[in-house]
């Protein structure tokens, strides 16, 4: 019986990705371990999408190379987005890799083995309007009681600073019973919350159902049993429409929560980004979902230090950030890209300007997220138990305000014996920065 390690980098979307090969390798017979020395193959699933995510992806490869020399690793697979992008480097200059798969290809991965260990290096490109076809279960590796459930491949709106539609191709929505008969599986074995990803997901369907279908979905997704929270990111602003919003409000199981990624404010930047809004526009959308929906909590991204930044567009980014009270936000430094539009523009930003400006941002940042948190002190609200705090009477739990893996917390001081995926009601009794500290109702006492 092989034994495999399976290194997932990079984004939620990618962890999808993961999944799936992970239940194909399951199925065909593969032991999955978490020890090196151990295994026959090694996988890494890569990611591309920043000069840090690229290093990584290429550590972990020249770490699992060197098991080939020293270990009993018999096989080095690579996949994701920098296999897309610099295949043929890999296989140029990292000769222990044995195979590398497309970003459209991994549904080929058994077969990829199966040639790697009869001793042929094995390249597989499918075309990126490609969507993998995968029937087998996918292998939940988030603790079980959350899912990520990826309704879409690819991206069509070709930002400057982006290279992803290049590595993933065009926007191709996955059939809508597709998803549902996924979301009915990850039910059955447990999981209560679905996050909804995609490179965006308010265009679903577009491709498929000639027009926006993200609410149809999400009724769908309602219908089934054992999931109690459904989150939506990656909303891009101009694409919110009316009937998500009714949906949305309708709908108890569907979170109070959206990520909208804005990357900036100023209209200048927002033009040279390729992006398709405009500052008043941001400014209408946000105060339509806060009244349309008062309970509602807003995360957003930005980039800062893009080409051309001056120092009073960056004042009008904390300015906005100031005036728009985000509830939750993050900060990326811009990157240069290869074969990016933005990457080849004179007046790019030094490092360390970029990294003050981020410092700036994130210091306001976390002001607002203070004060929204003390605000909450002696409100209740539903949370989602994660696990134990280690040596203590706590436990660690999300409101229906934070997504897992990127937002905060929330500290729970009990005896009371939780387990992970429990639903309870929390007295929030502290606030710090970013998580809060609460007891369970039944136990709270003045």
């Amino acid at each position: 019986m092989r034994k495999v390690l399976f290194i997932s980098l990079g984004c939620d979307k990618n962890l999808a990705d993961s999944e799936e090969m992970l239940g194909m390798l399951v199925a065909h017979g593969y032991t999955i371990v978490n020890d090196e020395t151990e295994a026959d193959v090694a996988v890494v699933n890569t990611c591309a999408f920043i000069h840090d995510a690229k290093e990584e992806s290429i550590s972990n490869i020249l770490e699992m190379a060197k098991y080939k020399e020293t270990g009993t690793l018999k096989v080095l697979l690579v996949t994701g987005c920098l296999a897309q992008r610099y295949k043929e480097e890999i296989i140029g200059e990292i000769p222990e890799v044995d195979a590398v798969l497309g970003t459209t290809s991994f549904d080929g991965i058994i077969e990829a083995l199966d040639k790697a260990f009869e001793g042929e290096k094995y390249l597989e490109f499918k075309d990126t309007s490609y969507l993998p076809e995968v029937e087998t279960k996918r292998m939940i590796t988030t603790g079980g009681y959350y899912e990520y459930l990826k309704i879409a491949e690819g991206c069509d709106k070709h930002c400057t600073y982006c290279i992803i539609p290049k590595l993933r191709g065009r926007y191709r929505s996955v059939p809508m019973e597709k998803l549902i008969k996924q979301a009915r599986y990850l039910a059955e074995q447990g999981v209560k919350e679905l996050v909804i990803v995609a490179q965006e997901t308010t265009i679903y369907g577009c491709d498929l159902y000639g027009e926006k279908s993200l609410h149809k979905l999400l009724k769908e997704l309602c219908r089934i049993p054992g999931i109690a929270w459904i989150r939506v990111l990656y909303c891009y602003p101009e694409e919110i429409y009316p009937d998500l919003i009714r949906v949305m409000k309708e709908e108890p199981k569907i979170c109070h929560y959206l990520d909208l990624p804005i990357q900036h404010c100023n209209d200048r930047i927002l033009k040279r980004m390729g992006r398709r809004t405009t500052r008043q526009e941001l400014v209408d959308m946000v105060t339509v979902l806060r009244k349309e929906i008062p309970d509602i909590v807003l995360r957003t991204t930005l980039i800062t230090g893009f080409p051309g930044e001056t120092q009073e567009e960056h004042e009008e980014l904390m300015d906005f950030i100031d005036e728009m009270e985000f509830d939750r936000l993050g900060v990326f430094t811009y990157s240069p890209e290869e074969d990016t539009p933005a990457a080849g523009m004179s007046d790019q930003i030094d490092e360390e300007v970029k990294k003050e400006r981020q410092a700036e941002l994130m210091e306001l940042q976390q002001e607002i997220s203070l004060d929204k948190g003390q605000d909450k002190i002696h409100s209740e609200v539903q949370v989602m138990i994660e696990g134990r705090v280690a040596e203590e009477n706590a436990y660690v739990g999300r409101t229906y305000g934070d997504a897992p893996g990127v937002d905060g917390y929330i500290f729970i001081n009990t005896d009371t014996e939780l387990i992970s995926g429990d639903l309870c009601t929390v007295h929030i009794t502290g606030a710090l920065e970013y998580d809060l500290i609460g007891e369970l109702k039944d136990e709270y006492t003045e």
